[in-house]
């Protein structure tokens, strides 16, 4: 008998893949025994002892489908009201880090390619299966290494993965998401420096931390100009159509007021305005040696998305006028946004597929994600990727907070809906 997803799910939360340091090699050598018991051809790749990624592939032919997902979590924190490992599963839910972010994609990918091959659903090409390691810290030890490593190893028409918001419910209809992009990175670091001396003295020294604090707060007042890519504009205009508000335009100048329009739960109008728009985020300072010595040096780590048209010499040109010539300006990462087409068939195909098992009362619509996942290294390498984020209709919506949260969860309706999709979509797609 085929395992459940929830029953693989549980077994996944067991393994403690918290990154760092990320032991994920625990997890990916469980999945090749269950694989290749099933006479699935399974790799480990492992770039260092314990972070590896494990790659599954059945069917064969010119076709190449790629699921990818990532089998390290990040770490606990708070206080939980249950184990955050126990992989408990009561009243159709299944409680633990990693439920939704996202051994529980994992589950239903492996599953789904276990189904199908139990059944003797012919394919006339290739499901790759990449549970990917590392992607919490970067991807490095995981999508980034096999890109630049050994890309043949995962190169396929089209990817899926993880990166949609999950379903919300408008005037009776629920609205399902694909996303179809992800915004860039421009993250570096700011570097003020000034003149010490003692504390009981401050006016003979120039404060680092005080000329580093005016500037982090003129940071937070910034206000970036507003960019509509189609792609939001096309999930801008079908939002205020469900939600029956006139839409004049959909602007750079309307996009505030449409939002504040929206009757949506807050957390997804703000998801809406950061695609929309640059952000910047001041998310650590570090400064000084001694409470009795004034700080000569102090530096601040920022957290910058950027959209198309927009790369580090516009965010260095943006940042100046906010903060003046006197601080540094060291970038850390740049990573240009990366999209993959909303006309596409594949994606119309997943469209379909999407609707047909969750009724005629949903809809599908493209977003772009604010944050970041091994998508960004697929299309990077030519890969069309595409995130999904599907939920059962009725799904607890509390629990979309828990990823990266507390008490992280996710229901066996939901998970068993995911793997029926990719099911479908491998069978659809390599017929």
């Amino acid at each position: 008998m085929t395992i459940t997803p929830e029953k693989l799910l549980s077994d996944l939360i067991k393994i403690n893949t918290v990154n760092p340091p990320g032991n994920e090699t625990a997890a990916a050598e469980y999945l090749k025994n269950l694989l290749q018991a099933a006479g699935v051809e399974t790799e480990i790749v492992e770039p260092e002892p314990g972070r590896g990624t494990i790659i599954a592939r059945i069917g064969q032919g010119s076709k190449k489908l790629l699921y990818v997902s990532h089998l390290d979590v990040v770490p606990v924190g708070g206080d939980w009201d249950f184990e955050p490992f126990s992989g408990e599963i009561k009243n159709n839910v299944i409680y633990g880090r990693g439920a939704l972010d996202c051994k529980d994609l994992t589950a239903a990918q492996v599953v789904a390619a276990l189904e199908l091959l139990a059944e003797g659903v012919p394919l006339n090409g290739e499901l790759i299966i990449a549970a990917m390691a590392d992607e919490e810290k970067g991807g490095n030890l995981g999508a980034d290494y096999l890109i630049n490593r050994e890309p043949g190893k995962i190169k396929a028409d089209y990817a899926v993965n993880e990166g949609a918001d999950q379903p919300i419910p408008i005037n009776g209809k629920l609205a399902y998401f694909i996303q179809v992009g992800e915004k860039g990175t421009a993250w570096c670091t700011l570097k003020a420096h000034g003149i010490a001396g003692h504390g009981s003295i401050p006016t003979l020294a120039e404060n680092a931390v005080v000329k580093m604090a005016r500037a982090v707060s003129r940071l937070h007042n910034y206000r970036a100009e507003v960019v509509v890519v189609p792609e939001v504009e096309k999930l801008l205009k079908s939002l205020a159509e469900l939600c029956n508000l006139e839409l004049k335009s959909c602007s750079a100048d309307d996009v505030d007021a449409l939002l504040e329009q929206l009757p949506l739960e807050k957390a997804f109008v703000e998801a809406l305005r950061s695609m929309t728009r640059m952000t910047v985020s001041p998310n650590q300072i570090r400064g000084g040696t001694k409470t009795n010595i004034v700080p000569d040096y102090c530096e601040a780590d920022i957290d910058i998305r950027i959209l198309p048209g927009q790369d580090c010499r516009y965010v260095e040109k943006e940042l100046r006028m906010i903060i003046g010539k006197d601080i540094e300006i060291e970038f850390n990462q740049c990573k240009a946004p990366t999209f993959s087409s909303a006309e596409d068939p594949f994606y119309l195909l997943m469209e379909e597929i999407t609707s047909g098992l969750t009724g005629n009362d949903t809809i599908c619509l493209p977003v772009i994600s604010s944050g970041s996942t091994d998508s960004k290294y697929l299309r990077g390498a030519g890969i069309p990727a595409y995130g999904i984020g599907l939920m059962a209709d009725g799904f607890d919506q509390e629990a979309r907070s828990t990823i990266h949260g507390r008490n992280e969860r996710t229901d066996v309706a939901s998970l068993r809906l995911k793997t029926d999709f990719l099911k479908e979509l491998a069978r659809r797609y390599l017929a």
